[in-house]
């Protein structure tokens, strides 16, 4: 996790909302993230992690997908893939280094950033509606379908 810890581990699958999600889908979010996940959800619910290179490979649909990005590089392609993967009704979750902060191994200016996010995913009919701290250096933002 580049050397950070997450913000109260124990609420954050409630504060992500993914603890009654039934699929769960995280790509490339750091080890203890998805230990932490995995934990935290109930019997038989699934919770696939992937990176970005192996999510071609990834077939089902999920209610909730969590995209774990620092840098603009490749951004559009991995939100793309993502959203392949995501149930129309579900939602997506998108971690992102926060801006003015020293620690994520991205350089503050190749990081992507909320208007970015935003911009790409307004022409696929989605819209942040939700903010959460994960870590004290991430962010994570929700992108729901508009209605």
């Amino acid at each position: 996790m580049s050397g950070a810890a997450l913000k109260n581990p124990a609420e954050l699958p409630a504060r992500l909302e993914l603890t009654a999600a039934p699929r769960v889908l995280l790509v490339d979010a750091p080890p203890a993230f998805v230990d932490l996940l995995r934990s935290s959800r109930f019997a038989g619910a699934v919770t696939e992690a992937a990176t970005g290179e192996e999510l071609s490979s990834v077939k089902e649909a999920f209610d909730a997908v969590v995209l774990w990005r620092e840098s603009r590089v490749g951004s559009r392609s991995a939100l793309d893939a993502a959203l392949r993967r995501l149930d129309p009704g579900g939602v997506l979750w998108v971690v992102i280094a926060m801006r003015k902060v020293r620690g994520p191994e991205t350089p503050a200016a190749h990081r992507l950033e909320l208007p970015d996010l935003s911009k790409g995913l307004e022409k696929h009919g989605m819209a942040a509606d939700k903010e959460v701290r994960v870590t004290s250096w991430h962010v994570a933002h929700r992108f729901a379908y508009s209605r």
